[in-house]
């Protein structure tokens, strides 16, 4: 395996478990449109990909009401959702990165290959080889591969082998050691 100078994690599945946070905030919106769900593990699959996508995919909405239940969402985010520096600063971890970036709460840096474009510019990475992506779904491994990264997908997180393999992760590991291990040749 390549020696990567620069490492970029996702957050949610693949550094913190967000199922609670992000599993009510979608339950918040689609009570708005009388949606109701008995069990917020069967909203753990909008952990990853983009909400928009995923009223339309998993709930078969229109555009417009994709929009609508997106900005629910955020309503109910923007009181009591962590936002990743926040997040980073709660675990007491934010002091083993040293750039921050997400999807904005106003729609900017829509899909996960936005976010990573947006922090390989803003860091002037542009030795794409020395940058490596590590995340736990398909939209984490498609967005390494949107800007010619190598990609490591994880699979203690929310994401499958098949998820994984069919999005074309570079290295598939199945626990933090296993990532250790790749990253460290140890």
């Amino acid at each position: 395996m390549k020696e990567y100078k620069y490492i970029l994690l996702d957050l949610d599945g693949t550094i913190t478990d967000p199922m609670i946070g992000i599993t009510r905030c979608v339950e918040y919106a689609l009570n708005h449109f009388s949606i109701q769900v008995n069990d917020l593990r069967e909203l753990c699959p909008f952990i990853g990909p983009p909400l928009l996508d995923s009223f339309r995919d998993f709930y078969h909405f229109t555009d417009e009401q994709a929009k609508e239940a997106t900005e629910k969402y955020r309503e109910r985010f923007a009181d009591t959702g962590i936002f990743a520096k926040r997040i980073l600063d709660y675990f007491d971890i934010a002091r083993y990165f040293t750039f921050v970036a997400g999807s904005g709460l106003d729609g900017s840096f829509y899909t996960k290959g936005d976010v990573i474009r947006h922090v390989l510019e803003s860091n002037n990475l542009t030795d794409h080889p020395s940058v490596v992506m590590i995340g736990d779904r398909k939209h984490d491994i498609i967005g390494a591969k949107e800007n010619r990264l190598d990609s490591i997908g994880v699979l203690y997180g929310y994401g499958d082998r098949e998820e994984l393999s069919q999005a074309g992760a570079d290295y598939i590991v199945e626990d933090i050691a296993g990532l250790r291990n790749l990253l460290f040749h140890q």
